[in-house]
């Protein structure tokens, strides 16, 4: 019944077998680009920090810590999943959801009990589900309820943070469950592979989602595999100080060597990340130290992750793309780091620093900011003008975003190259004075720069109007489109920064962005979003410095 589905669904079915080597379950999973969960023996209780109840059944330890395994790893792959009966408790118990060991002794129905473990031909529908309006279930089915049929005694009874439930029995059983942030997950109670046996096709419809997200989940890959991707703005290096590894996946980051694997992330731009603190001699001081001190941590970490290299110029991003390695990049954000001493930008420059954003949240000696300024300079001071055309001179891009308007049109005026701001969003879509104007977009565009859409809930939905998710982040992506043209915009995630919304949380779910993108763009213009953009900013302005 299950490949019988699969082929009429229009993909190819393949058998895993229970692997038990990680680095086994990784070579399957670059091999295959959708997952079927299939029903069969209750789930171990101990698993789920449960003592077993006298009704469970049977368990099967060979598949039970596998399957999870397998699983979880499927879902930080962003993988699309069909969950089936021991499927969808697999899903909740992997996801932070719990279980109902047996139905009948441990639910609480609401209205008159159901028989859910029913002795039936397993092709005959034996009782009906209703499906939540709104939901991806709904959609692929077309009605309001269906009829499903029903042998098990298991059942979700929570579903994780992560998960809506979106069909339920009339006694209110968990019958179907959605992810709220990936974007091909499904779990369903009941054995919808059953009915092709009896040449009943009223289940195709979920077999056939599955073939469709798993071929454009397929296309995304491959998109990955020639195009090279680049997130230009990541505050990550504010983590090491908490002993982080980065070539360990470690919940407490969204970006490491891992979760750029699993969202096929070719590179980073890494930001040594400087607060605004006092004017005074010994602070300034402190700052420069500090930021040395990261560009440091930077270099000692990607110097322990032999997967992963420095890189300082676009030709050796492409480099290392060919030879499967992840690249990182350095950036300062807040010219604070410099002091008062333009000397400090040569130094740091020669440490390979590709662009400084002139501010952070607050005025410094270079410029106002477009947050906590009390407008010192007005704009750029003239220290600040010294200081653009000094990065100009040797390289430096010039970033843009935290700098006041006043600033923005200063430095436009005063730069002879393009600028960029590698992690800002739309005003007229977010009414937020970190967010670039029509007018902003335009003008940097008009000098050849790259606005680089951030992920910064705050910048992309405004306080009190909901939750920021990755809709409205394609919103603000596409509007900047529409605004500067194709050839101005692109990703900087501000990830570790407090960027990250549902959807595209961290580096592992940013192929997300990539399937959303293949809908609208073409290939070319989805490589130039992916880092084409910015780097030919950066090639041209290292290459005005050699000149």
């Amino acid at each position: 019944g299950y490949y019988q589905s699969v082929f009429q669904g229009g993909a190819t079915p393949l058998v895993i077998p229970p692997l038990e080597d990680i680095g086994d379950i990784e070579t399957i999973l670059e091999r295959v680009d959708g997952l079927v969960f299939s029903g069969g023996g209750d789930l171990n209780p101990l698993l789920l920090g449960e003592e077993p109840s006298p009704e469970l059944h049977s368990i099967c330890p060979q598949r039970d810590l596998k399957e999870l395994l397998l699983l979880r790893m499927a879902l930080d792959r962003q993988m699309p999943m069909l969950c089936i009966c021991r499927g969808i408790q697999l899903l909740a118990a992997a996801t932070g959801g719990h279980l109902y060991q047996d139905i009948p002794t441990e639910s609480k129905p609401c209205g008159k009990p159901i028989k859910h473990s029913q002795e039936a031909d397993r092709s005959c529908a034996t009782h009906t589900i209703e499906l939540k309006e709104g939901s991806l279930l709904r959609n692929l089915f077309q009605k309001e309820r269906i009829a499903v049929n029903s042998f098990h005694h298991q059942a979700v009874s929570e579903v994780g943070p992560d998960f809506s439930i979106t069909a339920q029995s009339a006694d209110g059983i968990i019958e179907g469950i959605e992810s709220k942030i990936h974007p091909s997950v499904i779990g369903v109670q009941w054995h919808p592979e059953c009915f092709i046996l009896n040449g009943d096709t009223c289940m195709m419809p979920l077999f056939k989602w599955l073939s469709h997200e798993a071929a454009d989940y397929a296309a995304a890959r491959r998109l990955h595999t020639s195009i090279l991707s680049l997130d230009t703005h990541c505050d990550t290096p504010m983590l090491f100080d908490q002993h982080i590894r980065f070539n360990e996946r470690d919940d407490r980051t969204k970006v490491d060597l891992h979760k750029m694997q699993e969202g096929r992330l070719d590179a980073a731009i890494l930001a040594a990340y400087l607060p605004q603190k006092g004017l005074d001699e010994a602070s300034l001081n402190e700052a420069t130290r500090y930021c040395n001190q990261l560009l440091d941590e930077i270099e000692e970490q990607i110097g322990r992750c032999p997967q992963t290299e420095l890189a300082s110029t676009p030709d050796e991003l492409y480099r290392l793309k060919s030879y499967g390695i992840k690249a990182i990049m350095k950036g300062i954000e807040n010219g604070y780091a410099i002091g008062r001493n333009i000397e400090n930008l040569i130094h740091f420059r020669q440490r390979d620093v590709v662009y400084m954003t002139l501010c952070h949240n607050g005025d410094n000696l270079i410029c106002d900011s477009a947050s906590k300024t009390e407008h010192t300079h007005n704009g750029l001071s003239p220290f600040g003008r010294e200081v653009v055309h000094e990065m100009n001179r040797i390289g430096m891009m010039v970033d843009l975003s935290h700098a006041g308007e006043k600033t923005f049109w200063d430095v436009l005026e005063t730069s002879s190259l393009p600028v960029v701001c590698s992690h800002s969003s739309c005003q007229a879509l977010c009414q937020h004075p970190r967010n670039l104007t029509d007018e902003q977009l335009k003008a940097l565009a008009q000098q050849g720069g790259v606005c680089q859409i951030t992920f910064y809930p705050g910048f992309l939905r405004e306080e009190g109007k909901g939750t920021a998710t990755i809709e409205d982040a394609l919103l603000h992506l596409k509007h900047a489109i529409d605004v500067a043209g194709i050839e101005h915009v692109g990703i900087g995630s501000d990830f570790d920064g407090d960027g990250g919304v549902p959807g595209l949380n961290d580096a592992s779910q940013l192929i997300n962005l990539t399937r959303r993108l293949q809908q609208d763009f073409s290939y070319e213009e989805i490589q130039a979003i992916w880092g084409g953009n910015f780097l030919r900013v950066m090639k041209q302005v290292q290459q005005a410095s050699q000149q």
